[in-house]
């Protein structure tokens, strides 16, 4: 039996009512979405399931939104007793997949995710930072584009390497313009810009991640009991002061999306499980590897579905 990786999306999952038929299902599913209110003295719960759309989409809402409903969705998990042997999550999706292996507390998730939205929405002022999503072009050819544009004093560099042929840019709206447009002229299929209030994971954000590093000095980070891959490097980290850094770091460096998913099938994963709205991640751990095993587990049926198919392979 090979091993098994659960990976938590980022930013981009989230849809109103998610996880809201579980919570009336399942009291512990509940426990949850109560306890991220009262951690946040305000009704997150109630956005989560009712909406509207537009203020759920904040980055300030989303991230303690998604941290919530996935970590929630989990308890199905280990009331099954099904564990994973790796964890890893995209961008905000480190941060679940540091509250599932133990290294956080899920207070100090929610509450350190909440953060991080308002420092990232704050770190730039709206409207002059923005990203895109480059088609079909290497990574070696991207970065040379992003370093020549850089250099014109307009910052541009590579955010998320997701899968072969889809990379995403970050930095200053001018630098992603001209970027896009000198990576179409090199051969790239479509340059898409992206809805989103900032320019994550570039240089941008090295004022938010000043800012985070107080809140994550002050909260008690242990040892992760599973290793997460990090989004950094793409190595497993366990070490709590090693996961602060990389936790920094990852605010203004490109998440290794790709490279985490190789790494992981290297070490002998050869089933992943999405856990939480959507299929983004599924879709894009398909593109780096047709043969291994992939679920995505959002309610109940999703969840069945996926246990019944574990059951199956062990036969």
């Amino acid at each position: 039996m090979g091993k098994i990786a659960f990976v938590f999306p980022g930013q981009g999952s989230q849809v109103v009512g998610m996880g809201k038929l579980l919570a009336e299902q399942y009291p512990e599913v509940l426990a949850y979405f109560t306890k991220a209110d009262e951690t946040l003295s305000n009704e997150l719960s109630k956005l989560i399931f009712e909406g509207p759309q537009n203020e759920l989409t904040l980055t300030v809402n989303t991230q303690p939104a998604l941290l919530t409903t996935c970590i929630a969705i989990l308890e199905l998990f280990k009331k099954a007793g099904i564990e994973a042997d790796f964890l890893a999550g995209h961008s905000l999706g480190e941060y679940t997949a540091l509250v599932a292996s133990g290294a956080l507390t899920f207070e100090e998730g929610v509450h350190a995710v909440r953060k991080r939205g308002e420092f990232m929405e704050r770190a730039v002022p709206n409207g002059e930072g923005s990203m895109a999503a480059i088609l079909g072009l290497d990574r070696e050819r991207l970065s040379a584009v992003t370093k020549e544009v850089t250099e014109t004093g307009f910052p541009v560099s590579l955010a998320n390497l997701n899968c072969p042929g889809q990379i995403v840019i970050s930095g200053s709206r001018k630098g992603v313009e001209q970027a896009s447009e000198r990576a179409k002229a090199a051969g790239a299929k479509r340059a898409i810009p992206l809805e989103v209030s900032g320019p994550f994971h570039s240089s941008l954000m090295k004022p938010a991640a000043d800012e985070l590093q107080e809140v994550l000095d002050r909260l008690e980070m242990k040892d992760a009991a599973t290793p997460v891959i990090a989004n950094v490097s793409a190595q497993p980290m366990r070490v709590a002061s090693e996961i602060k850094k990389n936790l920094l770091e990852q605010l203004y460096s490109p998440v290794l999306w790709e490279d985490s998913i190789v790494q992981m099938i290297e070490l002998g994963v050869d089933t992943f499980i999405e856990i939480g709205p959507g299929k983004v991640l599924s879709g894009l751990i398909k593109k780096i590897n047709r043969t291994v095993k992939i679920y995505s587990v959002s309610d109940e049926e999703s969840f069945q579905a996926m246990v019944e198919a574990l059951k199956e392979e062990q036969r």
